[in-house]
C-alpha cells in the first residue's frame, strides 16, 4: 500500500497472502510501516484481506498466534464488523423478528466462526439463555456504535476490485 503526495509515492505497509492455505489463512504477515501508524492503513488492510475473502468466497483468519499490537489491530477490526454487520441486520425492515445464526454471521463477515464468536464474547454480546446462545445487543451499544461509524475516515468499495481468484486446484504438475 502506498501514499501519494506531492513527492511522489511512498509505502505504508503491505500484507502477504498464501496462494493457498489448509487453514484458510486470508493474510500470513501483515506490516504499517512505523511512520505510518495510528493513521488507519492497518486497519484498512485486514478490511481488504477480508474483501479478498468475500471474492473467493471463503471464511478468512489472520495467522495465529497473532503478535499483541496484531491481536490488538484485529480484536478492534472484528469488533466493528460484527457491530457494523448486526446493525445493518438489525435495520433491515424486512427482518422482523430478528433471527441470524452465528454462521450466518460468519458469512456475511467472511469470517471464521471462532473468531466471531471470540469478539462476541470480547463484546460481551453473547449470552447463554434457556440452553442456546442468544446475542444480546443494548440500545446504548448501537448508537455509540453508529456514532463511531459516522467518523471513519478510510475505507474501500468492493465494487471498484477487479482481481480473480486464482484456482490452484487446476495447476498442472510441476
Amino acid at each position: 500500500m502506498t501514499e501519494f503526495d506531492q513527492y511522489g509515492l511512498h509505502m505504508v505497509g503491505y500484507f502477504s497472502k498464501e496462494k493457498e492455505s489448509s487453514e484458510d489463512y486470508n493474510v500470513a504477515c501483515i506490516l504499517t510501516l512505523p511512520c505510518h501508524q495510528k493513521k488507519g492503513y492497518g486497519r484498512l488492510l485486514i478490511e481488504f484481506s477480508y474483501l479478498l475473502s468475500q471474492v473467493e468466497g471463503k471464511l478468512g483468519s489472520p495467522e495465529k498466534p497473532l503478535s499483541d499490537l496484531g491481536l490488538l489491530s484485529y480484536r478492534s477490526y472484528w469488533s466493528n464488523a460484527v457491530l457494523e454487520a448486526l446493525i445493518l441486520f438489525m435495520d433491515d425492515p424486512t427482518e422482523h423478528p430478528p433471527s441470524l445464526t452465528i454462521m450466518e454471521l460468519c458469512d456475511r463477515l467472511c469470517m471464521k466462526k471462532e473468531d466471531v464468536i471470540s469478539t462476541l464474547q470480547h463484546l460481551s454480546l453473547i449470552h447463554y439463555y434457556k440452553g442456546q446462545y442468544v446475542i444480546c445487543l443494548s440500545s446504548e451499544i448501537l448508537d455509540q456504535h453508529r456514532k463511531s461509524m459516522s467518523r471513519k475516515k478510510i475505507r474501500i468499495d468492493g465494487k471498484f476490485l477487479c482481481w480473480q481468484p486464482k484456482d490452484w486446484s487446476k495447476r498442472g504438475k510441476w
